[in-house]
């Protein structure tokens, strides 16, 4: 028996291929791939060896993991060095930034509500 909510879907409505996606350089020597879904927006987050994001601050609650690399990373004034695994969370207004240490660096971030600059 179908669901009713999902008989007319289709795959593009639940698979997106890697080539699909918005992408941005959203500061020298970094680099971002977006997808979203209804309320919540996945990054793939590529940082050249010392890429930066500049401090910054947003009204979206964004969390995220660090897939490779090293990243010095700080939020709301509080500075660690992270390793692949790591990971962080950053509510809503406060402020952070982010330099790619000893080589590239490659992370996820989640952002709800969807960034609407990063589609």
């Amino acid at each position: 028996m179908s669901d009713p909510a999902t008989a007319s879907a289709k795959a593009e409505d639940y698979f997106v291929s890697s080539e699909e996606g918005s992408r941005h350089t959203i500061f020298p020597g970094v680099q971002i791939q977006t997808m979203a879904g209804r309320q919540i927006m996945l990054s793939l987050v590529t940082f050249e060896p010392d890429g930066v994001v500049l401090d910054h601050a947003h009204p979206h609650e964004q969390v995220g993991m660090l897939i490779s690399g090293n990243l010095e990373f700080t939020i709301g004034g509080i500075t660690r060095t992270i390793g692949p695994g790591d990971k962080w969370r950053i509510p809503g207004g406060v402020s952070h930034r982010v330099r790619a240490v000893n080589g590239p660096a490659v992370a996820l971030d989640v952002f709800n509500p969807i960034r609407e600059d990063y589609l």
